[in-house]
């Protein structure tokens, strides 16, 4: 059959994506990613050691991600971004930085990690009060706020599991359980950490509830990878990501603007309801399921 009047294939930007060798969500990475890009994922190797401060070194390696970045090369991305957000904040600001710098210089391209598009990203939203929820050990989960203060962010609220193992078989609901937890004393923001957690469908709900931005750490990471590119990230009414969602959080929170129109309820026609309890999807599921996810 001759198919030479298509034209085809469409042509593709590229991404690169170095993740841990346990990541398990590369479906939910692709979720954010608009169609004319592509998404090339390669992982550092297996080491075994259970998830904490050790793991996080070990697979942070200057060497390890070098050489997986070069072999990404192969396929010509324009931009590379390290998917790992305990991986990319263990060694702090300094450490995040000069992460980025010898990943870039191994693939003479711009790169970027997660833990750093987590402060590009509350930088743009004007964010300085923020509450963590993390599936990490209590040690992992300090080394994360110890963090963020670097980064001039006050953390006012959090809530962890403890784990250290098969993280991407927590639930939505407990994610949801531990977001209520971590934001009784109101910050300006809710970030779930760790790329490995899965957040795509939530993140539309919880804003809704909590009338704040809430970022997660797969998010970030794609949403910085796609503007360094002049692409943007694609994904429902998500303040981050949606013009009309990003208003700030005094708006999210009720407080009238005078110099714009009265809004619709919050994120009115979206596919998910308030209650997280009787809310269903349009497509008969519920958006947060008892059962946890599986490998993506």
């Amino acid at each position: 059959m001759d198919v030479s009047f298509v034209g085809g294939p469409t042509p593709q930007r590229g991404v690169g994506i170095v993740a841990p060798f346990d990541f398990a969500l590369d479906r939910e990475l692709w979720r954010w990613v608009p169609d004319d890009v592509s998404l090339h994922v390669t992982r550092t190797p297996f080491v075994p050691v259970e998830v904490s401060l050790d793991l996080a070194r070990l697979v942070s390696e200057h060497e390890t991600l070098t050489e997986a970045v070069r072999a990404l090369s192969a396929v010509s991305p324009e931009v590379v971004a390290y998917a790992c957000t305990s991986g990319s904040f263990v060694g702090g600001g300094v450490g995040e930085r000069a992460m980025a710098a010898a990943m870039s210089r191994a693939g003479e391209m711009p790169a970027l990690t997660t833990s750093g598009a987590l402060l590009h990203a509350l930088h743009e939203l004007g964010v300085r009060r923020i509450a963590v929820v993390t599936p990490y050990t209590k040690s992992v989960t300090d080394s994360l706020e110890e963090y963020l203060a670097e980064g001039g962010m006050e953390v006012c609220g959090r809530s962890y599991l403890g784990l250290t193992r098969e993280i991407w078989r927590v639930s939505y609901r407990e994610v949801v359980r531990m977001a209520h937890e971590a934001t009784e004393g109101s910050p300006d923001a809710l970030f779930i950490s760790c790329t490995n957690l899965p957040t795509f469908d939530m993140i539309p709900q919880l804003e809704a509830e909590l009338r704040m931005p809430v970022l997660s750490a797969n998010q970030v990471t794609i949403w910085d990878a796609l503007r360094r590119i002049g692409k943007e990230a694609v994904g429902p009414y998500q303040a981050l990501l949606d013009p009309a969602a990003r208003r700030g959080p005094a708006a999210m929170g009720g407080v009238p603007d005078p110099a714009q129109p009265p809004a619709p309820p919050a994120f009115a026609g979206s596919a998910f309801a308030t209650d997280p309890d009787t809310a269903v999807s349009e497509a008969g599921e519920t958006p947060f399921p008892d059962e946890p996810l599986g490998p993506a």
